[in-house]
């Protein structure tokens, strides 16, 4: 496993990761946060697949029907040749709501010659925890756990049966098809119906992406990035998960490896701003309505991160039977960082219920709510923005007053200031505006660093940190700032390699950093072209493109001497940022643009 190059395929209830050679190698069902039925990206021995063998003669390309999320993968050894189209059923049903079933379907196109191949069918249910049992019945077959928690999975296909669980040589003259689901299927499955299925599935995402408004270059790059977050966003509640894997880890062999299948709050303003830019509108509603359910009335214990259902107990766990992705353990499930304080959050809370007030009509109701939470919040800045936390990287260990903990907390002064006006709430604007100005000014006294010339990681540090960047796209401080325009250079200098940039360099709870995290090199690259150096951010953008997999697709980390990719995938936020910088870019250099050709008319 060089690297992550896999596709992912999903319907908005959960996804699959499809390897380039064809095998489904991760996939939770029913749902994104359940148990795994095929774990081989975390143990190729025991983890589970369903594996496409064929000679070495054939060669193998893949790529996403264009404006899909339908995978396609060529076998061709010249002669013979067939494609795989692997997806889950998603379109609207009679009822209009959307049929998205727990289903992996696998349509086997024949275009020429006669191909063979092997299936290798090996779930293995619930992680892989207990031995699975696969059995052939009338009309599927039935894998079922035979100890431990009881969990079954059943197939359906037009291929002989026994040929599939012996894994026996197929020989394909006609397009066939395997269906796998979770439940039991109450109509007939035949090839004709899963064409039907693949034919609306089509048509769906087709759809999708005509509503996606890209008014920018690098389209092919935003809408890919577009179409995976739309999979990563939960029908159901309306949560957007931060990825859909667990354990994958940021360096190999070390044990940075965490559960990402959650959503984070921090993820939210981004997502409720990039969407909106992007024209769709019902997802960000969704979303702010997930986020909204969750944030207590009146209650300080709000947390970064909740379970896709709004759950809030997370607790962590480690899968020490599964060995991990390239033997690097521990494989845990669920995530520990749920209680840790993290005051950035304020900030994003407040943002997010500011743009709701900004961009959509909120009922009377809806807006008194919204404004009680607002209240709640300031209180919650006021008592605790002067104490230290664990900071946006979530460090485990000791907290400290950490800069952009402090920046957040101004921003959630500043948005609450900014929704007193539309509301014309006059009385809280002065005494709020002296808050603000009391965190902007401690933040200036204590995060500035004159030797090192750069706004530090924390008070009284000399480390530098990424996150800092975000400080002018938050509005903390304008981007001609000559502060702003000393730290970012100072911070590229210090953290930036060869175009890839590290979260920051000192050593954390597990070592020194040695990996680049995506998302930093796309806030690098928008800090860059805040500050006017267009060219340079361009130029950058491009050589992190190059870094993608096969299909367009980012992880959370790229390795700085391989470039491989590394962290959990495919990474919400470093698509989120991806279309942000895109977007960004291409603004800067039409106002480029519109300024040398009014020179020109002059």
């Amino acid at each position: 496993m060089d690297n992550l190059n896999y596709g992912i395929i999903g319907n908005c209830r959960s996804a699959a990761l499809i390897s380039e050679q064809g095998s489904i190698d991760w996939c939770c069902l029913p749902d994104f946060n359940s148990s795994s039925v095929f774990a081989n990206i975390l143990d190729t021995k025991i983890g589970g697949k369903f594996e496409i063998i064929v000679d070495t003669d054939y060669k193998i390309n893949q790529e996403y029907i264009k404006d899909t999320n339908i995978l396609k993968t060529r076998f061709s050894d010249g002669n013979n040749i067939f494609e795989i189209l692997d997806f889950m059923p998603r379109f609207k049903s009679e009822s209009k709501d959307y049929y998205n079933p727990p289903d992996v379907i696998r349509f086997f196109k024949h275009i020429n010659g006669k191909p063979t191949f092997k299936i290798n069918y090996k779930p293995k249910l619930e992680f892989a925890r207990f031995e699975t049992l696969t059995k052939e019945h009338r009309d599927y077959i039935k894998s079922s756990t035979i100890e431990g928690t009881y969990d079954s999975l059943y197939l359906y296909t037009d291929f002989e049966k026994e040929k599939i669980i012996n894994s026996e040589l197929i020989e394909l003259s006609q397009n066939a098809f395997v269906l796998i689901s979770y439940n039991q299927k109450l109509l007939e499955q035949n090839i004709e119906r899963q064409n039907l299925k693949l034919q609306k599935t089509k048509v769906y995402w087709l759809n999708w992406a005509s509503e996606t408004y890209i008014g920018s270059d690098f389209k092919n790059e935003i809408m890919r990035s577009a179409l995976t977050l739309k999979m990563l966003s939960y029908d159901k509640t309306g949560a957007v998960l931060a990825a859909i894997t667990t354990s994958i880890p940021e360096t190999i062999g070390e044990v940075r490896n965490w559960d990402y299948r959650f959503c984070w709050i921090r993820d939210a303003s981004m997502v409720i701003k990039v969407m909106t830019e992007l024209g769709h509108g019902r997802s960000v509603r969704r979303f702010m309505n997930f986020i909204l359910d969750i944030i207590p009335d009146k209650d300080e214990k709000i947390q970064i991160m909740y379970g896709i259902n709004k759950e809030k107990t997370l607790t962590e766990e480690t899968l020490s039977h599964l060995s991990g992705y390239e033997n690097s353990a521990p494989v845990r499930v669920g995530n520990a960082a749920y209680i840790q304080k993290q005051n950035d959050i304020y900030g994003i809370l407040v943002d997010v219920i500011y743009q709701q007030f900004k961009r959509f009509d909120t009922s009377l109701e809806n807006s008194e709510s919204l404004w009680t939470i607002t209240r709640s919040i300031v209180r919650i800045v006021e008592e605790n923005w002067q104490k230290p936390d664990k900071g946006i990287w979530e460090i485990r260990t000791e907290e400290k007053h950490f800069t952009f903990s402090k920046v957040l907390c101004w921003v959630a002064i500043d948005r609450a200031i900014k929704i007193a006006k539309i509301i014309r709430m006059k009385d809280y604007i002065a005494p709020w505006e002296n808050l603000a100005k009391s965190i902007e000014k401690d933040i200036y006294d204590n995060a500035w660093n004159e030797k090192v010339g750069a706004f530090t990681q924390f008070y009284g540090s000399a480390d530098l940190d990424a996150s800092n960047l975000l400080m002018e796209s938050y509005g903390f401080i304008d981007a001609s700032n000559e502060k702003y325009i000393k730290t970012v250079k100072a911070t590229q200098k210090e953290l930036c390699q060869d175009g890839l940039m590290y979260r920051y360099k000192n050593k954390d709870d597990f070592g020194l950093p040695s990996s680049s995290f995506t998302i930093c090199s796309f806030w690098l690259i928008n800090s860059l072209n805040a500050i006017g150096e267009n060219d340079v951010a361009t130029q950058l953008f491009k050589k992190i493109l190059s870094y993608s997999n096969h299909l367009g697709l980012f992880s959370e980390d790229i390795d700085f001497k391989t470039k491989r990719l590394l962290g959990n995938f495919p990474q919400a936020y470093s698509h989120l940022a991806l279309i942000e910088t895109a977007i960004n870019l291409s603004k800067r250099k039409t106002s480029k643009d519109e300024k040398i050709l009014q020179a020109i008319k002059h």
